[in-house]
């Protein structure tokens, strides 16, 4: 039996059906593009927090910029072990949300584990 999974995403992620039936390069590709890897480099070249809040504030929606933010509290509530609900109530982000956010800190790029280590290693080193 030749089972077939797929994952949906949201609005929020641009709609995008991801079969994991397929090549697994194909999975990871699809969203890598030149534009993607330009704006990376784009970030990377960022000095320091003020230079950030202009880039990223020219860049986003004050919507989109809440939505990051809000996505970013989640992963550091989740990662203190927070239940849902709590997070929920702090952020204001739906469990839906919170849900999708755990998988992904569990079981997505490690970015966001990445994110929160080198963040744990600076505090401990200041």
């Amino acid at each position: 039996m030749n089972a077939k999974l797929e994952d949906t995403v949201d609005k929020n992620d641009l709609e995008v059906t991801i079969s994991t039936n397929g090549p697994a390069e194909a999975r990871r590709s699809d969203w890598r593009t030149n534009e993607t890897t330009e704006l990376f480099r784009a970030i990377l070249r960022l000095g320091n927090v003020e230079e950030a809040e202009r880039f990223f504030r020219d860049l986003c929606t004050l919507g989109e910029l809440r939505d990051l933010s809000q996505r970013w509290a989640v992963v550091r509530l989740l990662n203190q072990g927070l239940h849902y609900a709590e997070i929920s109530e702090r952020t204001g982000a739906s469990t839906a949300t919170i849900t999708r956010i755990a998988s992904w800190l569990q079981h997505g790029e490690g970015g966001y584990r990445l994110m929160l280590d080198r963040l744990d290693d600076a505090s401990v080193a200041t």
